[in-house]
């Protein structure tokens, strides 16, 4: 086989889907995580579940729901569903086949453009089994990292075609890629200027800015570098376009709402960095939710932050003659992060792992190439440089392993959240809930308590509170916590079901007028909301009964058989009819009624 470079390529080929399916096979038994986007993006989204529909499709074409625009993701979504319904394990299954898929083309790309095949199977190795990428792969909505990742490397492999013979069939096969990548996540919006990247090495289509070797394993037509920036314009309108609805999205679902100073933005971009390299090489304590800092970085922080970035920036250009691969690398994964860096605040996360996807590949692509340069000088032999790959790649594998068994459950993910992060808000209330849902509401009261004590004016933690104390039969402080959260939120449905349960909790206090109240703001939200319709009937029941007995009169009788008339009780109704005219023999209201009930029986 080794006498075959094709048939060499196809083994590895193999091997990297069978590592990555084995490391992501216990992915295929996990459930959906209920309280963080899986709702949102299948299990709780009627358009989604419908499967796929041309409903679905005009759906998925015009919506920016949750704050994106990634039309290709929402049909992906819709598939699983039409093919698997609500069975997780069928949605996971795709998540682990595109991460697959990914590894392979990886490899592929860089071994046609290099020729190095050993090179491009550590780098693929790398990307497989690194534990950045478990939360890309093991959480169902993040489909669009894999998605987009998947159509932004074959934008790659269809540029390299269009970079043998440029002509417009070729490069319309590479927007249109781009296109998809666009439409499954926006992040991808750096593209052309990976290709310029690209262009540098280890394409080298610049002329004049390197001699094309002989031995290059993919030579192509160079052209001036303008010509080369010129080609690429079209591709960046289409990332202007897809920033600007991105942007509109964002800001329209309310994911920007976390508003900073552009100082604070800037230090936390510079140590987002710092970070990123930091975990790519000791990925310990990796969480899903990493608070934002805000303005509590210290100088030193951000300082050596700093002055790392700025030092491997100075490192990788002075080497950019003889060892291009770590310019071209850093750069890749300093401009891929840019959509994500926090310069443009999207959420409140500091850092997230499932940034990490794409950029980091040029973080590979330096360690390997720099390690097998070093290996050269050293004159290392094939078998001490195999063991020392073996090594790394067993650590990554074992540590992936590791953080692969915390999405077992939201239980499991947001335990190990609040375990290796600090003031971690969201985490703590996440996890409140996830105990919440597995009715262990004792549990989940302090994590509750932590979240509210760090963000007191967050309605979320007051209002996971006050279900805690709902269930757990403590309605007198579930009524203070939602009366608490109730002035803090604007959200319609968040509004909605904490009067609902408010009106059902003062009713069981026996305080009617209140719980009155509550289901008629209720109602003034949602003129349909059935329990709240439910509850303010039986509210005025119970207000009719209780009246007649402490006083009958003919006008209590009367509204009594009022309310037993909205609720269909004909019988009772006609009954509370008479006995009213049997006190007020005058009362026309309550003739005028009776007269009616016994035409309707007729």
């Amino acid at each position: 086989m080794l006498v075959s470079p094709q048939k060499c390529n196809l083994a590895i080929c193999l091997l990297l889907a069978v590592v990555t399916l084995a490391l992501y096979s216990p992915a295929f038994g996990h459930p959906f995580i209920f309280n963080y986007d899986d709702d949102l993006y299948v299990n709780n989204n009627s358009h989604v579940k419908a499967g796929l529909t041309w409903d679905t499709v005009r759906w998925a074409l015009t919506s920016t729901e949750y704050s994106n625009w990634h039309p290709l993701t929402w049909l992906s979504h819709a598939l699983d569903c039409t093919l698997y319904g609500l069975n997780p394990h069928g949605h996971h299954v795709t998540n682990v086949l595109f991460h697959v898929l990914n590894v392979v083309l990886l490899f592929l790309l860089l071994v046609r453009a290099t020729g190095a095949a050993g090179r491009s199977f550590l780098v693929a190795a790398l990307f497989a089994i690194h534990p950045f990428n478990v939360e890309s792969v093991a959480w169902v909505a993040e489909r669009k990292n894999v998605l987009s990742t998947f159509f932004f490397l074959l934008t790659l492999g269809a540029y390299g075609w269009y970079a043998l013979k440029p002509d417009v069939k070729r490069y319309v096969a590479v927007a249109a890629l781009f296109v998809l990548a666009l439409a499954s996540k926006p992040m991808v919006v750096t593209l052309p200027c990976v290709l310029l990247l690209l262009d540098y090495w280890p394409l080298r289509r610049i002329q004049g800015w390197g001699r094309l070797c002989p031995e290059t394993a993919f030579p192509l037509p160079q052209a001036p570098f303008l010509r080369l920036v010129l080609e690429k314009l079209p591709l960046l309108a289409m990332s202007a376009a897809a920033s600007a609805v991105t942007i509109f999205a964002q800001r329209s679902g309310g994911s920007m709402r976390l508003l900073l100073p552009l100082g604070v933005r800037l230090e936390n971009a510079i140590y987002g960095y710092a970070m990123y390299v930091w975990k790519a090489f000791w990925p310990v304590w990796l969480a899903v939710f990493y608070p934002h800092p805000g303005g509590t970085l210290a100088i030193w922080q951000v300082g050596l932050a700093a002055l790392f970035v700025l030092a491997v920036s100075g490192i990788v250009w002075r080497q950019r003659a003889v060892q291009p691969y770590l310019l071209i690398g850093w750069l890749w994964f300093l401009g891929t992060l840019v959509p994500v860096i926090g310069l443009i605040q999207v959420g409140e996360q500091a850092i997230a792992d499932r940034y990490a996807y794409i950029p980091l590949i040029g973080i590979f692509v330096m360690a390997v190439w720099g390690a097998a340069d070093l290996a050269d000088s050293r004159q290392l032999s094939f078998r001490s440089r195999a063991k020392l790959a073996a090594i790394v790649l067993a650590v990554f594998l074992l540590f992936s392993c590791d953080q692969l068994r915390y999405w077992r459950s939201a239980v499991d993910l947001w335990s190990h959240a609040v375990d290796v992060t600090k003031d971690n808000s969201l985490a703590e209330e996440n996890l409140g809930a996830a105990l919440l849902a597995t009715d262990r509401y004792g549990e989940a009261l302090p994590h509750f308590k932590k979240a509210i004590k760090l963000r007191p004016l967050d309605p979320g933690p007051h209002l996971n509170l006050a279900g805690d104390f709902a269930l757990s039969d403590r309605s007198r402080e579930a009524v203070l916590e939602y009366e608490t959260a109730i002035p803090l939120t604007s959200d319609p449905e968040m509004r909605l079901s904490a009067y609902t349960t408010l009106g059902r909790l003062y009713s069981q206090l026996g305080e009617y007028a209140k719980a009155r109240a509550s289901y008629q703001e209720a109602l003034r939200i949602d003129p349909q909301q059935v329990d709240a319709r439910d509850g303010l009937a039986k509210v005025e029941l119970s207000d009719a009964i209780r009246n007649v007995a402490e006083s009958p009169s003919s006008e209590g009788y009367l509204r009594l058989g009022q309310v037993f008339q909205q609720e269909g009780r004909t019988r009772e109704a006609r009954a509370a009819y008479e006995q009213a005219l049997a006190l007020n023999p005058q009362l026309g209201e309550a003739q005028r009624a009776l007269k009616a009930l016994k035409e309707g029986s007729k």
